[in-house]
């Protein structure tokens, strides 16, 4: 527990020191982030604020995770997995959002070449598992067996939990408030199942991001991008594929989930009958041309995410938090 909060702690402060600079280098740069023509009227208005943050929270996670694992001696194998496979999401993310910056459009890498690349740097947690002789996913009493299939279902659960993160990336501190819940649960659940390496990775990027929203908080200062939303979904999946608890990591990133089937929801019903079920996909905009104002939603949102959080972290227990 005592290096838990060593590593969030060590995350937060180098988070809010590699911060200032940063913004400042990308303003000078004029970096900034280009609006979707079809995103709702009042996100013109952040046109042109600093995108890439991603980059000094992921430079934070691996710094703090190396050396708050080297001091608690659990820097395994698994640790440079995840640490390898989260810095190479970023490398992704970072290559979408030069092609924005660059070309000055909100038009990156095509959406057929940013899921393959996702799903050949997800193969190598979801192969080196298989390797390790992992085929079975449990949840409570119940097992099952996926033989060679299993590589398969952990690449899909990483490029879904990595593309959920990146559409919950909205709205200023929506990302980040409803991410901190769930690499919460990620750590309790780690440290419930004996997994001290996720767990301490896990609240590593509970600081980060909580460092991450003095930036990010309305009015934002900066945007993580894709540089930072496909990495750390692309880790929330890893932690769960490392630690072994997949299905339960559905239920703690339940906000997240939700944001991604109301994109699946609106494209299915549209092609379907030609209409729109929600305003505007994903679920946040929904809110946001039903009126609400954005601190309202990212507030309930956080909420939310804090909801399905503790329901997970009570069932990956078996229900003994609650007796």
């Amino acid at each position: 527990m005592i290096m838990l909060c060593v590593g969030g702690i060590l995350a937060l402060v180098l988070t809010m020191l590699f911060g200032v600079p940063y913004i400042d280098l990308m303003k000078r740069k004029m970096h900034g982030q280009y609006i979707r023509e079809v995103a709702p009227d009042t996100h013109a208005k952040k046109a042109g604020t600093p995108t890439t943050g991603g980059v000094f929270i992921i430079a934070a996670i691996l710094i703090a995770s190396v050396v708050t694992l080297l001091l608690a001696q659990e820097l395994s194998k698994y640790s440079w997995i995840i640490l390898v496979t989260t810095l190479l999401f970023a490398v992704l993310g970072y290559k979408d959002d030069s092609l924005k910056i660059k070309g000055k459009h909100n038009q990156g890498l095509t959406a057929r070449t940013k899921l393959v690349l996702q799903i050949v740097i997800s193969l190598i947690p979801a192969i080196y598992m298989l390797h390790d002789g992992r085929t079975t996913v449990q949840f409570g009493s119940m097992f099952i067996n996926l033989k060679l299939f299993y590589p398969v279902f952990a690449a899909f659960a990483i490029v879904a939990s990595s593309n959920a993160f990146n559409l919950t990336d909205g709205l200023d501190g929506l990302a980040s408030s409803c991410g901190i819940p769930v690499f919460f649960g990620i750590a309790a659940i780690a440290t419930l199942t004996h997994r001290p390496d996720v767990a301490i990775i896990s609240a590593v990027t509970v600081g980060a991001l909580m460092g991450f929203l003095k930036y990010n908080k309305p009015k934002a200062q900066i945007f993580m991008g894709d540089t930072g939303s496909l990495a750390l979904g692309g880790l929330m999946g890893t932690l769960a594929v490392i630690g072994k608890f997949e299905l339960y990591f559905a239920i703690v990133a339940g906000l997240f989930v939700l944001e991604a089937l109301s994109v699946v929801i609106q494209v299915v019903n549209f092609k379907l009958t030609g209409e729109r079920f929600f305003r505007m996909a994903p679920l946040h905009h929904h809110y946001e041309l039903c009126g609400q104002k954005e601190e309202s939603i990212v507030k309930r949102f956080a909420l939310v995410s804090m909801l399905f959080t503790l329901l997970g972290i009570v069932l990956a227990s078996g229900g003994r938090l609650i007796w």
